[in-house]
């Protein structure tokens, strides 16, 4: 059985972590660095470090905070937001990134993510993919954090981006986003079933029950950010529940 991962998500805008509701209406949860260190002593698996707002102003990821950020971290982490070319990848691995994220520059140009795998290898591209169900049991890819559609099946653009190389999926349910209402079950269950790569769930989960109904319908990890920022659950506590309850994780004794 796979080892299952607990990862928290931080959105990054203006050097400070923010967390919305369906990706809107954000408020300051903290420092990024500072925060990295405290989910790194919270049991964390990994964290995923999204600059939500790089591509809507039209610049790469802020470097500083990335490499602050590895300063003081020893878990893997991924960036994405503004990584639109190769170099731009290879940099934010350079300065300590273990794995970055393409988003809306890989639809706009999806030789994107094969020039990064070249580049940085097939275990260091991960495919971020934000959906809204427009019609029923139709899942449309949307781009620029969020605000443009692109009219893309997302379980076609899941498949090219694997046929592509990238080594994981990050599925977020741009509906459920922040909601704490529970993920896209259909969603993720169909993308696990049908693409040979790890699915991380990503938006809504709101309890534990949320996150061990991610784990049992074969995601690999679960993605989350609210319930951990504000303490509504903390991953020491989680982690012991999901192994009482037959899910597979790391869980660091007392």
């Amino acid at each position: 059985m796979s080892i299952k991962r607990i990862i928290p998500c931080l959105d990054v805008k203006n050097g400070h972590v923010v967390k919305g509701i369906n990706f809107v209406n954000l408020r300051d949860a903290g420092n990024p660095a500072e925060m990295a260190q405290h989910y790194e002593k919270e049991q964390a698996d990994e964290l995923v470090f999204l600059d939500i707002s790089a591509t809507q102003e039209g610049r790469s990821t802020q470097k500083e905070w990335v490499k602050d950020v590895s300063n003081n971290l020893s878990i893997p982490f991924t960036v994405g937001g503004g990584i639109g070319s190769p170099l731009i990848a290879q940099e934010l691995i350079s300065l300590g990134a273990t794995k970055i994220s393409l988003n809306t520059a890989a639809v706009q140009n999806p030789e994107l993510i094969c020039l990064c795998v070249d580049l940085l290898g097939e275990d260091k591209v991960v495919l971020a993919v934000d959906v809204k169900e427009t019609q029923k049991g139709f899942w449309e890819v949307f781009i620029n954090g969020g605000q443009t559609p692109t009219g893309l099946n997302a379980f076609q653009w899941m498949k090219q981006g694997v046929e592509m190389g990238c080594c994981e999926i990050l599925l977020t349910s741009m509906d459920r986003d922040g909601t704490m209402k529970g993920y896209d079950i259909p969603l993720l269950s169909s993308a696990a079933q049908n693409l040979p790569v790890p699915i991380i769930a990503s938006g809504g989960a709101g309890t534990k029950e949320h996150i061990l109904e991610g784990l049992q319908i074969g995601c690999d990890g679960a993605l989350a950010a609210s319930i951990f920022h504000f303490g509504a659950v903390r991953i020491p506590e989680l982690k012991k529940w999901l192994q009482a309850h037959d899910a597979s994780v790391r869980l660091k004794e007392d």
